[in-house]
């Protein structure tokens, strides 16, 4: 089978010895061979590991992304973000850690626009409010 991973910037990996893929979604881990019904899901941030003729193992960590497969031998994975490398437990330690970081950063981030948003909805709100009468308030 044929794997490539590419980010916006990157093709991180183009390998096609793999004989058989292990990734992560929502649902949980699931497995990949060759002949492998096409098929299409959302990653989850973690690590895909894949088998090369001759048994060695590879592994990238993603940050979420978009995996598919085609005729049964191209798999491809979209992401934003791709480290790949040879030791899962160093994958597993740093990198994976700091993507998780990163996400909690981003969700933060979405939390306080969406104050924002809501506080100048509310003071758009009270200004076209006729005088003398208040416009309804919402907490948020």
């Amino acid at each position: 089978m044929r794997l490539r991973i590419v980010t916006p910037f990157l093709i991180v990996v183009d390998e096609d010895r793999v004989r058989a893929l292990r990734a992560e979604d929502a649902s949980g881990s699931f497995g990949v061979l060759p002949g492998h019904a096409d098929f299409l899901t959302s990653l989850a941030i973690s690590v895909v590991s894949w088998k090369i003729a001759g048994g060695a193992q590879r592994y990238c960590a993603v940050r979420r992304g978009i995996l598919s497969v085609t005729a049964g031998r191209d798999i491809a994975i979209a992401t934003r973000e791709a480290i790949p490398g040879d030791d899962f437990a160093r994958l597993d330690e740093t990198v994976l850690e700091r993507f998780r970081a990163d996400s909690e950063i981003e969700r933060q981030e979405h939390v306080e626009s969406t104050r924002l948003q809501l506080i100048a909805i509310r003071q758009i709100m009270r200004r076209l409010s006729p005088e003398g009468r208040e416009a309804p308030r919402w907490n948020a």
